[in-house]
């Protein structure tokens, strides 16, 4: 008897690897038929914090991350997380239920153009109509997800269709093609060779590496490129990790955090007189780039990326397109068969120059990281964050400030160590999701979560699922009960801001409690070391809710000078303003 078309899409995901469908029941006939393959459905409570898990989980694991969701509300939920990994290169696959044909253009319950919905936000979207091809258009979506340029794809799911039967192939299909990169095409050997060139000769040459290193396990090939080469490298913000940020070359974080105190502030001189930029796996866009004013615009580049479209687009380049790691390996190996004596020469100088400013950035910023005061400063609770976690610790970051102060003071110790945040379109609420995706990408890791009181409340109804599925993870909530950057930068653009900045007080250590997961409140910053070292050593979720300083700011160059417009504080929320009329 043939298989129904929800057994044989649950039969192909198996064969591509998944072991579990962030789920919500709906297709109920598919999750009944993945549950029966030996695939776990995760019950999430929102589709957009489920779109986040899964862009965590495939972030961490290199392999996709699959939701499946209702039709209708909650399909439009899914376009936010979708949004994100688009911009951010992180495939994923949504299942999502359909109305019937016969149901179809005329008013079904929950019934939208999902092709239109999801046209912005997908790479790939189709609707099964053929029920003997069901395992045929689960190796498409895959295939489409993780090839190229990766990204999220959508398959379609008519209720009825997923009742039949389904004959399958006549060749039964083998491959798993659940994991990224699918392919790993090489760049024009001709362009490799003049790329090496340039580097060789450079006066002043620099890498500039984003998160398509981590996205093409390219970590211990971008290691070797510039250790061979004596090649200074920065980071974008979602590059970090893949350089050692101890090791003698890195110049850290540069992207825009180039204000007083930032990770690559000391460093700014030699980043400003590069005269050949290497660009790996970076979409050179507005954030990483500090407003494209990052490198001088007279300097040559040389562009390495999977995406044809972003090489050149706001630098005009020597084009290496293709994938990251087959890339650098091209070029560390024509880097070698040139005359290196020129980089060698001057490599002495440069890791001097370059230790010297990581000690003057490190002396600045001491006292912020030891500060006793009360709110607690979050560069202090980096700082205790940053002395006990290791380096195979994995750390995710909300948006915001959340991943400024992740990517801004805590330091990677290993290349390949691993600091989520979420960069591509970084909206609020992808802390906590985030966490849960990491961990059940790497169970045996510890995790923690950074995030703001603002971006916690989108999600707090997920604490319920990580406490429920046993995904133990430490999540630290900065409450200063506001909008702490978006006041900053109201206050900076118009010497006020608007009254949807504050919150009225919440208690998130109690909501923690009251699903279950341990909630500590923490006013003391003598406290916090202790509470977290006792975190990470648990095995349950933990929120480790801290009473922050709500005028700490990022070392973005637009703040500098302007301390004192900056403070200027929030009015009342709307409730207390009705209160007091």
């Amino acid at each position: 008897m043939p298989d129904t078309v929800a057994e044989a899409v649950a039969s192909a995901l198996v064969r591509h690897g998944v072991e579990f469908i962030f789920g919500q029941s709906n297709p109920t006939a598919l999750m009944l038929a993945a549950e029966d393959a030996g695939i776990r459905q995760l019950l999430y409570r929102t589709e957009n914090a489920a779109g986040a898990m899964a862009d965590a989980y495939a972030r961490v694991s290199n392999r996709i991350g699959v939701v499946a969701a209702q039709n209708g509300p909650a399909a439009t939920l899914m376009v936010a997380p979708m949004a994100e990994a688009l911009k951010a290169s992180i495939p994923m696959l949504v299942l999502v239920q359909e109305v019937p044909a016969s149901q179809r253009d005329r008013n079904a319950f929950q019934e939208l153009d999902h092709f239109a919905l999801f046209a912005g936000v997908a790479k790939w979207v189709r609707r099964l109509d053929d029920p003997d091809r069901a395992a045929e258009y689960i190796d498409l979506a895959m295939i489409a997800a993780n090839s190229g340029r990766p990204g999220p794809v959508v398959l379609l799911l008519a209720k009825d269709m997923l009742l039949l039967p389904s004959r399958g192939p006549d060749v039964a299909r083998r491959q798993d093609l659940g994991t990224f990169p699918l392919d790993r095409p090489r760049p024009d050997g001709h362009s490799v060779e003049r790329a090496a060139e340039l580097l060789a000769n450079a006066t002043s040459p620099l890498v500039i590496a984003g998160g398509g290193v981590h996205t093409a396990q390219a970590v211990e090939a971008l290691d070797r490129l510039i250790t061979i080469g004596c090649l200074p490298v920065a980071t974008t913000n979602m590059g970090k990790g893949v350089v050692d940020e101890t090791g003698p070359l890195s110049l850290g974080v540069a992207a825009n955090l180039l204000g007083r105190n930032g990770p690559a502030t000391a460093h700014r001189d030699l980043i400003a007189k590069a005269d050949v930029v290497l660009l790996v796996g970076t979409r050179t866009n507005e954030n990483g780039t500090d407003a494209w004013s990052l490198t001088a615009p007279g300097a040559t580049y040389i562009h390495v990326d999977i995406d044809g479209t972003e090489v050149g687009r706001n630098y005009e380049a020597l084009r290496l397109v293709g994938d990251a790691r087959a890339a650098i390996q091209d070029l560390t190996a024509a880097l070698q068969r040139r005359d290196l004596s020129k980089r060698r020469d001057k490599a002495g100088a440069l890791i001097a120059e370059i230790a010297a400013a990581r000690q003057i950035r490190a002396d600045a910023i001491a006292p912020q990281m030891q500060a006793d005061t009360r709110p607690i400063l979050p560069q202090r609770l980096m700082g205790e964050l940053d002395r006990l976690i290791g380096p195979d610790d994995i750390v995710v970051a909300d948006a915001s400030y959340s991943s400024v102060w992740v990517t801004g003071y805590l330091t990677t110790r290993r290349a390949g160590q691993r600091f989520l945040t979420p960069r591509g379109l970084a909206g609020l609420g992808w802390g906590l999701p985030f966490a849960i995706g990491a961990k059940l990408a790497r169970p045996g890791a510890r995790v923690v979560g950074l995030v703001g009181d603002g971006g916690f409340a989108h999600v707090w109804g997920e604490l319920e699922m990580a406490v429920r599925e046993g995904v133990a993870l430490t999540l630290i909530v900065l409450n200063n009960s506001q909008l702490a950057m978006q006041r900053h930068g109201e206050n900076l653009g118009f010497g006020r801001s608007t009254t949807g900045i504050r919150f009225v007080e919440v208690d998130h250590a109690a909501v923690a409690r009251s699903v279950g997961a341990q909630g500590h409140r923490i006013d003391d910053p003598d406290a916090f070391g202790p509470a977290l070292e006792q975190a990470l050593a648990s095995d349950q979720v933990t929120v480790l809710e801290v009473i922050s300083n709500a005028d700490a700011f990022a070392p973005l160059r637009i703040f500098d000078g302007q301390e004192a417009r900056l403070e200027i504080p929030a009015g009342p929320h709307a409730a207390a303003r009705r209160q007091g009329a």
